[in-house]
């Protein structure tokens, strides 16, 4: 018989969570929804800045609501709210994955030299670390967006990427210092720096390998808030400036007219609802099945 690995037994437990296999297929779904929004672009013939004051507004000013040229209703400027949305999960995915990762690759550096390290270094980083935290991220966000007066496209998406990574390093680096401080008095680790491993050694060849699994649950659970971030910015305007769509920018948008036109606050805000939910439960999943017991959360599911 041929033994199976960790990796293996993880796996196999992950794909018999049910709740974790239909969060991949709506995230899989909206994928593919964004993947395709030059698609639907071509197919109604209206693109996501354009306005169609004549199609797309009722005689009396009121948004048109979900019908045949748009199926998703359209906005108070009569812009298509499908092709917005489309486009909007592009942004919002993006900037989600973009920040969680960086902040995962910073945050794992930062907390494995501060727990390595000790001594000046480890208090050096760890109050960087609490005045990171102590920070309040939403007001140095509007900040840095009306002092640099960010007008296009793609530098409103770096800065939001960049902002959201730079507040998401701290949490994410203080999980892993802990972990590294009670991975430093393993005896594999006193071994390799009996046997004349250097610092730079331990912490790739030792400490590394056994924060996989801390590292991959804490990033699929950096995900959701990522978007919820960014989605916050773009609600509040110091994210993607206009006209770039982002679910965030559309839940502001049509806060003013959801009485009348409900479906702009029930389209964006039903797609962030299924994609936040369903990386909360892939994370959840995540951690159940790295867990050799088999989780709590899985034992209770």
């Amino acid at each position: 018989m041929r033994a199976r690995g960790p990796s293996r037994l993880a796996w196999e437990r992950f794909k018999r969570d049910r709740a974790a296999a239909a969060s991949v297929a709506v995230l899989l779904l909206i994928a593919a929804f964004a993947a395709l929004a030059p698609l639907w672009e071509h197919l109604t013939g209206h693109p996501y800045h354009a306005t169609f004051p004549g199609t797309g507004l009722e005689a009396s000013g009121q948004p048109r609501g979900p019908g045949g040229e748009f199926p998703l209703g359209a906005d108070q400027l009569g812009r298509d709210v499908l092709v917005r949305a489309a486009y909007g999960a592009r942004i919002s995915l993006a900037v989600g994955l973009s920040a969680a990762l960086l902040a995962a690759v910073a945050g794992t550096l930062a907390g494995m030299l501060a727990g390595l390290a000790g001594g000046a270094l480890d208090t050096l980083l760890s109050r960087l670390i609490d005045l990171t935290l102590a920070l309040p991220y939403l007001l140095v966000a509007v900040l840095l967006s009306t002092t640099f007066q960010i007008t296009s496209a793609r530098a409103g998406i770096t800065m939001t990427i960049l902002v959201v990574a730079f507040f998401s390093v701290a949490a994410f680096a203080r999980v892993i210092r802990g972990q590294v401080l009670a991975l430093r008095r393993q005896e594999f680790v006193e071994a390799a720096r009996l046997l004349g491993a250097s610092r730079a050694r331990i912490m790739v060849a030792e400490i590394l390998p056994n924060l996989t699994a801390q590292v991959t649950v804490l990033t699929a659970l950096l995900i959701p808030a990522a978007i919820v971030f960014e989605a916050t910015l773009s609600f509040l305007g110091a994210g993607v400036p206009p006209p770039m769509p982002s679910w965030g920018s559309m839940l502001g948008e049509g806060g003013d007219v959801f009485q009348t036109a409900w479906w702009l606050l029930a389209v964006p805000g039903a797609l962030l609802l299924l994609t936040t939910l369903s990386f909360t439960m892939i994370g959840d999943a995540v951690r159940d099945a790295l867990d050799p017991r088999g989780g709590p959360a899985a034992r209770g599911r």
